[in-house]
C-alpha cells in the first residue's frame, strides 16, 4: 500500500502539497483521502474517486483534481467473514480477529447495513492555513440510521502513529451517493467484512517549498485520537 503525504503535516495546517487523482489511481483501486485544502473526505471504491463535501452529495473526482493526504492500494486476497449486530467496539474486535499481524498494514472493507453511522466532512480551507484541530472543531457532522453503503479504510501498526493514523481510520459511502465522509460512530446491522494485509508500505513525500521549509516533529498521540474520533465522539466509536 502507498501513502502520500504524513498525517504529521495535516495537523500543522500543510494542505497545499498534493498528488493528482491521475497519479494515486496508478497506485490503486482502493482506499482514502482528503480533499484539496482539506474541503472534504475522499474514498477510493473499486477504482474511482469520490469527493465527500459539505455543499454537494458525494461526486467522483476528476483525473486532475489534488489530493493533499491520500492512502491507496489495490485490494486483493482478503480474509473475510458475516457480522452483525455490532457497535464501534464490537466491529473494532472482528477487525482485530481478521489481522494477520499487527505489525501488518490492512485494508478494510465492509459492505452491507449500518444501523447506525455518523460522518464528518470540513469546509474548504482558504490561507492562511489554520491547524487541523481548529478546522475539526467546526466540522459538519451527519447522522444516519438503517442505510446501505460501503466503508473502506485501513489499519495500521502503532508503531507508525503520526506517520499515519494508528488502528482503523475509516471513511463511509452510501450506496446511493447521498452523503459520506469519515467514520466517527458505527454500528453494523449486517454486511460483509473484509480485511487484506500487506507487508510493504510506500511512503511518497512532497518535495514543495512548504513541505521542506518546516521540520515535522511528532508530538503526543492525543492530538491524533481527539481529531480523528471527533470532539463528541464516545464509547461506542470504531476509532477507539
Amino acid at each position: 500500500m502507498t501513502q502520500f503525504a504524513v498525517l504529521d503535516a495535516l495537523l500543522g495546517g500543510q494542505y497545499s502539497s498534493c498528488i493528482t487523482v491521475r497519479d494515486a489511481r496508478a497506485l490503486g483501486d482502493t482506499g482514502i483521502g482528503c480533499c484539496e485544502r482539506f474541503g472534504g473526505e475522499v474514498v477510493i471504491l473499486d477504482g474511482e474517486f469520490f469527493a465527500c463535501t459539505a455543499d454537494e452529495p458525494p461526486r467522483l473526482m476528476g483525473d486532475d483534481e489534488k489530493l493533499p493526504f491520500v492512502d491507496v492500494c489495490s485490494f486483493g486476497e482478503a480474509a473475510s467473514r458475516m457480522v452483525s449486530d455490532l457497535d464501534g467496539p464490537g466491529l473494532a474486535a472482528e477487525i482485530d480477529g481478521l489481522l494477520a499481524s499487527r505489525n501488518l498494514f490492512h485494508a478494510i472493507r465492509l459492505d452491507g447495513v449500518m444501523a447506525r453511522v455518523r460522518t464528518r466532512v470540513t469546509r474548504r480551507e482558504e490561507p492562511p492555513f489554520r491547524r487541523l484541530a481548529e478546522v475539526t472543531a467546526e466540522q459538519i457532522e451527519t447522522v444516519s440510521h438503517d442505510v446501505r453503503g460501503t466503508i473502506v479504510g485501513f489499519w495500521m501498526p502503532g508503531l507508525y502513529q503520526g506517520v499515519t493514523v494508528a488502528g482503523p481510520h475509516l471513511h463511509f459511502l452510501h450506496d446511493d451517493r447521498s452523503f459520506g465522509g469519515h467514520v466517527l460512530e458505527i454500528s453494523v446491522r449486517e454486511a460483509v467484512l473484509r480485511v487484506s494485509a500487506y507487508a510493504r508500505f510506500e511512503l511518497r513525500v512532497p518535495t514543495d517549498d512548504e513541505f521542506l521549509s518546516h521540520e515535522l516533529t511528532h508530538e503526543e498521540d492525543r492530538r491524533i485520537g481527539a481529531i480523528e474520533g471527533g470532539a463528541a465522539a464516545s464509547a461506542s466509536s470504531v476509532m477507539r
